[in-house]
């Protein structure tokens, strides 16, 4: 099964980059893995996801009720594709899977989310807050362990 995972974030905003620096981790821990690092989003990463079967997103998220650190899994069911294409943000990942299959392209059959709850992605920094940093040797075991990495 030909497998991609994505990291993505910022790289220079704090917390947001932690999705980059587990997917970092991830390939240190296994360089056979194929790993994209990115801050790109919507519709941009149709061309780094098709052709894969397996897709593992590692990616931030601000939650009010989470704790920094927190990890959350999801799957794309349980983000709702935009029906329209009216957001100044673009388009979110599960509206460019369902236009990329609409398309005929290619796209992978498995997909798994990882968010991590964040601190700070307003912060300009190469490292992540104390709280987030601590716990991503914990968060990549989990993620192997999930994923039979």
């Amino acid at each position: 099964m030909k497998t991609v995972i994505l990291g993505l974030g910022n790289p220079i905003l704090t917390d947001d980059a932690v999705g980059i620096k587990i997917a970092q981790k991830l390939k240190g821990g296994n360089p056979k893995l194929e790993v994209i690092e990115t801050s790109e989003a919507g519709i941009a990463l149709l061309d780094l996801i098709t052709g894969y079967d397996k897709l593992i997103i590692i990616d931030s998220i601000k939650n009010e009720q989470g704790k920094p650190g927190e990890l959350y899994k999801l799957g794309l069911e349980d983000l709702k594709p935009a029906k329209d294409f009216s957001s100044s943000h673009g388009i979110g990942i599960a509206t460019a899977f369902e236009l990329g299959k609409g398309l005929g392209y290619k796209m992978p059959k498995f997909v798994s989310i990882y968010a991590v709850g964040i601190k700070d992605n307003t912060t300009f920094s190469e490292k992540c807050t104390k709280e987030v940093e601590q716990r991503i040797p914990s968060i990549v075991k989990q993620i192997m362990r999930k994923e039979k990495l």
